[in-house]
């Protein structure tokens, strides 16, 4: 049950407004679902190569207002007008009310954003027999350089010409379908190959909406710069660089010389001073001479 359900649907009310604003008492509610099916079956018929991403409509008492979203609105109103008068004309006949009927056309600015066109023509190269990996790896890559955060699509079905049916799918950036803030576009379309029918389904993530601000989608990244590319960050919580010349134990570079002064422990002191030397009395009650003792006279003897 986890992920199915509609992303259009989930959020209504929230951010997303339904594509259809009238209301019916329970009599007449069936009659007007209907027509609305009509409605927008005639639309497909007539214009749907043109690319139509959403049908929207509106009553307000008899009248009908049907407001076309598409890709291309030269297609759909025509030479002169024609085409958008003639299918006035025809819903009026189809529906067949007291009201009128207006029709209107919105154009879509990006449809490389529409998750709609994204499927419809992801359906339209399957049925060109076009590979579909390839299909979807463009129209994902197409829609990320559009500037989108995030775009995920799959196909399912005989995919291939395979015998057994599967699923696959291509995602790029983050889908949060769970978060009712994102901004999601969602749309479906269907393939009707030779062997047999194939689903897509697109999601496209747009930037998340807080109050009445819009968080704009993820704009395009800058190119970096031949000043960049020189620049090394150093990494913080580093200790301070060592001298040149100075080794780990805080002396200098050649200070492990002669004798047995090389392999002593290191005393903390800073780099050139020499150790103190211990009492003579001291060294006569061990009876043994210590190393640091043997090492410093031998650094002696050797200057």
């Amino acid at each position: 049950m986890g992920n199915k359900i509609n992303p259009l649907g989930f959020r209504l009310g929230v951010n997303k407004q339904a594509s259809v604003r009238w209301y019916a008492n329970f009599k007449d509610y069936p009659a007007m679902l209907k027509q609305d099916d009509i409605i927008r079956q005639a639309v497909m018929d007539d214009v749907g190569h043109s690319g139509i991403s959403k049908i929207e409509i509106e009553r307000a008492a008899q009248n009908i207002s049907v407001t076309i979203h598409t890709a291309k609105p030269g297609v759909v109103i025509g030479r002169g007008g024609e085409q958008i008068k003639e299918m006035r004309n025809k819903l009026s006949k189809l529906l067949n009310i007291d009201g009128a009927v207006a029709v209107s056309v919105q154009e879509v600015q990006n449809p490389n954003t529409s998750a709609m066109l994204i499927a419809v023509r992801i359906a339209e190269q399957l049925e060109r027999r076009f590979a579909f990996r390839r299909a979807m790896k463009q129209a994902v890559q197409r829609t990320m350089e559009s500037g989108v955060q995030g775009v995920k699509v799959r196909c399912s079905g005989r995919l291939g010409g395979s015998e057994q049916a599967r699923a696959e799918g291509y995602m790029e950036g983050r889908v949060p379908l769970q978060t009712l803030r994102a901004d999601i576009d969602y749309g479906t379309a269907r393939a009707n190959t030779q062997y047999g029918v194939i689903g897509i389904k697109a999601w496209v993530f747009n930037g998340e909406i807080i109050g009445d601000k819009t968080r704009q989608a993820a704009s395009l990244p800058k190119p970096k710069s031949d000043d960049d590319k020189g620049k090394r960050r150093r990494p913080k919580g580093r200790g301070p660089r060592r001298r040149p010349g100075q080794d780990n134990r805080g002396g200098s570079g050649g200070s492990g010389g002669s004798g047995s002064g090389g392999n002593r422990r290191p005393t903390g002191r800073p780099a050139g001073r020499p150790a103190s030397r211990p009492a003579s009395g001291t060294a006569a009650s061990s009876g043994t001479a210590s190393a640091p003792t043997s090492g410093t006279a031998a650094n002696k003897d050797g200057s």
